[in-house]
């Protein structure tokens, strides 16, 4: 009998310290992801495809989006580029018209006829007034001719951005919540409220679909980009980790469902239990 509560003892022993390997592995990978999406510095929500088949403005490009926070996938002809848009959950593309493969506008066309709704940037070098209308009756939402400067592109993406998700400013305003999307900062009670890369994501996708229902799975897609190691645990730190940094009751949990974020004051009646 001694001998069995012996082993017994062992096996809960090994047990504990497993149970502690896993959780510690659980928080590396939380600390590596967290360092890896901020390492640029500023940090935003969304999730960019940029399709142009000019090497080094592809490289270009890409680069100034990540380093002013977007999560960027690029393709470099018309059909890789609208695999990826009729595939993934974009939040915004920069397609260029004369790609090969597959024309822009043609590109275009095919998104929009499947019902494809996301903002679309177009870019080209063609300056003839009746390319610009091919492209706006294709569903494009703004235009940029070559050459361009990449300041002008990052304006008209934010505005983008914040037209389709219904907001007028950069200033996100929810309860006693402030987020400036443009600088990236957030305050509580006009606090301001210190956030890793990936918080600073996780709150402002929320933010700007606030009062809405979002999935964890909406939440990876949108917060990592094709080819990063995608774990949907993860949101679950994060949202553990904002609601311990800022009001406990902005982020709801909505069982089975996802979360929501909402204004404390105005209660959560209207989401399902």
């Amino acid at each position: 009998m001694a001998a069995m509560d012996r082993r017994a003892a062992a096996v809960m022993v090994v047990a504990a310290i497993l149970g502690i390997v896993i959780l510690a592995g659980a928080a590396a990978s939380v600390a590596a992801k967290d360092w890896a999406v901020g390492a640029a510095g500023t940090r935003r929500a969304m999730r960019i495809l940029l399709v142009e088949d000019d090497k080094d403005l592809q490289r270009l490009l890409k680069k100034a989006l990540g380093e002013a926070g977007y999560v960027v996938d690029a393709a470099a002809d018309g059909e890789e580029g609208h695999f990826l848009g009729d595939t993934e959950p974009y939040d915004a593309v920069v397609l260029d018209l004369g790609l090969p493969k597959l024309d822009g506008v043609r590109v275009l066309e095919k998104w929009r006829k499947a019902g494809k709704t996301m903002p679309v940037l177009i870019l080209t070098a063609r300056d003839r007034w009746s390319d610009k209308v091919a492209g706006f009756d294709a569903g494009a939402d703004d235009y940029l001719a070559k050459p361009f400067y990449t300041e002008e592109l990052l304006a008209r993406l934010r505005a983008l951005l914040r037209r389709a998700a219904g907001f007028a400013t950069a200033d996100i305003d929810i309860g006693p919540l402030h987020i400036d999307t443009r600088a990236s900062r957030v305050t509580l009670d006009g606090n301001p409220v210190k956030l890793t890369s990936l918080e600073y994501r996780l709150l402002a996708y929320l933010a700007y679909h606030r009062g809405k229902v979002v999935s964890r799975t909406e939440l990876v897609e949108h917060l990592y980009d094709q080819d990063f190691d995608r774990d949907s645990n993860t949101i679950e730190v994060f949202v553990g980790r904002l609601r311990k940094k800022l009001d406990a009751n902005l982020i709801q949990t909505v069982r089975g469902l996802g979360y929501s974020l909402e204004d404390p004051a105005l209660g959560t009646s209207h989401l399902p239990a």
